[in-house]
């Protein structure tokens, strides 16, 4: 009878574990998660950097509005959490939840991703309680949100994936991406209300995302036909270069996203609220009133 080598029953092991877990929707649809978190901070960073240079009064009408918005921001974050999780249970065609079966590693990738889902979930519902429970500090939030950052580097480094050089560097940029959201995270728990580093954690975030995209088109493409050769150096110094055309793409999009919420901003700040027309009306009254007499 024929007897395999240890490493070549392991290897067969392995690949077993590894076998249809990688899919263009499940790594896109990650990727619009992370894009879509990144712009709602920026958004919400400037909205509220805005409103406080503009005027005083329009801060202070809006911290209500922001502390409702953070409540949004985690149950919306939630609901794309447990959308991801629950696809990554049912779309890869199979639900049984084991990671051993008949004395082989099954769907380690699919534990993998639902472990990055884990701890954002375990973030979006520390970001909720924080802001409904006053007793709660509110820096747990990024606390959480750096352990998130982390794990999902940690995992992905140890992703296993082909030997192929193009897709090694690929989720070695994913991670140095993630990497940096999660260090700007922690140092915002040292250093608190600082918008510089809450730019650049929404900047590392998108770019996490918008990589993430880039990486699901170029290793599952939609068509199901690589475009790219993996094995050419070439093309993984194209990557390199790439990589940092999206970050500086997110810069421009950053600017544009400014410029349009300065413009609501003064806009809504000269536009008089009801409450102010009813004032001004009244006043104008009180100076026929005293014209007359």
């Amino acid at each position: 009878m024929l007897k395999l080598p240890l490493e070549s029953v392991e290897s067969c092991h392995l690949d077993s574990a590894l076998l249809n877990m990688g899919d263009f929707l499940g790594h896109g649809l990650a990727g619009s998660f992370y894009v879509i978190l990144g712009l709602w901070w920026y958004i919400k960073i400037i909205f509220m950097y805005v409103c406080k240079k503009q005027a005083q009064t329009c801060y202070h009408r809006s911290e209500a509005f922001f502390q409702r918005a953070e409540i949004l921001e985690g149950t919306i974050c939630l609901v794309m959490v447990l959308t991801g999780g629950t696809g990554l249970l049912t779309y890869s065609g199979s639900t049984e939840m084991t990671l051993r079966k008949e004395g082989q590693w099954i769907q380690l990738k699919r534990f993998q991703h639902l472990t990055i889902y884990l701890f954002f979930g375990l973030w979006a519902v520390t970001n909720i309680l924080c802001f409904t429970i006053k007793s709660i500090p509110i820096s747990l939030t990024k606390l959480m949100l750096t352990n998130a950052f982390s794990a999902g580097a940690f995992i992905l480094y140890t992703h296993p994936h082909s030997p192929q050089v193009v897709d090694i560097l690929l989720h070695e940029l994913l991670c140095l991406a993630i990497f940096l959201a999660g260090l700007v995270s922690f140092i915002e728990v040292l250093i608190k209300e600082n918008i510089m580093l809450a730019l650049l954690r929404s900047s590392f975030t998108i770019l996490h995302g918008s990589w993430f995209c880039q990486l699901a088109f170029v290793l599952y493409p939609p068509t199901g036909v690589l475009a790219w050769d993996l094995n050419d150096h070439i093309n993984s110094v194209f990557f390199t270069i790439c990589f940092c055309w999206h970050y500086a793409f997110i810069y421009v999009i950053m600017g544009v996203v400014y410029v349009a919420v300065t413009w609501f901003v003064k806009w809504r700040i000269r536009k008089p609220y009801p409450s102010e027309v009813v004032l001004l009306k009244n006043a104008e009254r009180e100076e026929e009133s005293e014209e007359e007499m």
